[in-house]
């Protein structure tokens, strides 16, 4: 901790920290409203022409997940966060076994394309082979404002239509929600959380496109007791897995453009929280020795509260900075990077734990975040 104290001052300096701390909050829905009983499950990007998107669960009927009614839903902001578009429903669920959810989100090649992948129909544990839990894709390519209807892409990853012999008998798979990552090579990439055999345990596997999202294939498996997970393209080129981990969070790299991944995962000392989602995004300073760093958000301790923002300078083997952005209960979380450098965060939050989330985005710069 010393050594992010004595650094701290000479970042005040290089980013031009004269002016006061920029910290923002917007609330996007609130449970009860446009006719929902609860909203869940947040994604963030910031479009190529710098619109915001947001997506999120609109659990229509209660909090439960899938095989809920559920939609899709996005609501998007042209200003910076300042104010939000009404919401458009990416994906319309028709009932029980009909719904959609767990939304992801990433740029694709087009000049101003986002794909999004969410499940459908089936829960994750009840999902088999002959009836899976669907993976779907929609396309936007005016930056989040119109979507594409729903495209079936299961066979391609499991389930009896698949052409892989193997996985073919896996019994369910469902993509983390929040950011998946188009990389410098314009490989498309989500993590997926699978149920290979009846032992109750997911394993982690990339599904990559490299025909921007036409056809798609799976990684070799990267965690064994995994679930949730995200990547991030670092310096090199190498990219490096965050998987949802009860207590020291678990990482793993892979050096072929997320084919391979190291044998087993490690784990980090200075990642420590509750068994959830987060998000892991690259940000760019505006100079200095240390110009690219990594942010990661996660609640902290032993329960869903105090999402904070972790800063890696060192491209992810240590996180010795944070800081709480959301001082009370607060669950799933996704980080984006604004056109002028500020940072969004959209979360999970409630004042009381069993009160239901509101989707709330948070706005905030460097020199909130830097200042202990």
């Amino acid at each position: 901790m010393k050594k992010i104290i004595l650094f701290l001052p000479l970042l005040l300096v290089l980013f031009g920290c004269d002016k006061e701390p920029l910290f923002e909050r917007a609330t996007l829905f609130r449970p009860g409203e446009y006719g929902s009983a609860r909203y869940r499950i947040p994604a963030v990007i910031t479009a190529k022409d710098g619109t915001i998107v947001t997506l999120c669960d609109k659990r229509k009927n209660n909090d439960r997940d899938l095989p809920s009614d559920i939609d899709v839903v996005c609501r998007y902001s042209e200003d910076m966060g300042r104010t939000w578009s009404e919401p458009v429903t990416v994906a319309k669920g028709t009932g029980i076994l009909g719904g959609f959810g767990d939304a992801a989100v990433a740029h694709t090649n087009d000049d101003n394309g986002l794909i999004s992948v969410f499940a459908g129909g089936v829960g994750f544990w009840q999902s088999r082979p002959e009836k899976p839990l669907k993976t779907y894709k929609s396309m936007s390519y005016d930056g989040g404002r119109t979507w594409t209807e729903p495209e079936d892409i299961t066979h391609f990853i499991y389930g009896i239509d698949c052409h892989d012999s193997i996985r073919k008998n896996w019994r369910g798979s469902f993509c983390a929600s929040g950011n998946g990552l188009l990389t410098s090579k314009g490989r498309i990439m989500f993590v997926a959380a699978i149920h290979e055999s009846n032992e109750w345990a997911a394993s982690n596997f990339v599904v990559y496109s490299d025909d921007n999202g036409i056809t798609w294939n799976v990684s070799g498996r990267a965690s064994v007791g995994g679930d949730e997970a995200k990547v991030v393209e670092l310096q090199d080129g190498s990219i490096l897995m965050s998987m949802r981990h009860q207590g020291k969070r678990w990482y793993n790299i892979s050096h072929d453009d997320g084919v391979t991944w190291n044998d087993e995962p490690s784990e980090w000392d200075d990642l420590v929280g509750p068994a959830c989602n987060g998000d892991i995004i690259k940000y760019q300073t505006s100079s200095g020795k240390n110009a690219t760093l990594l942010l990661h958000s996660l609640p902290t301790g032993n329960d869903r509260r105090d999402v904070r923002v972790y800063v890696s300078d060192d491209e992810g083997k240590t996180w010795r900075h944070s800081k709480v952005v959301v001082p009370y209960w607060s669950g799933y979380s996704s980080l984006c990077v604004l056109p002028d450098n500020t940072i969004g965060l959209y979360v999970e939050e409630a004042i009381e734990e069993d009160e239901g989330y509101e989707m709330v985005f948070y706005r905030f710069d460097y020199q909130w975040l830097s200042l202990l």
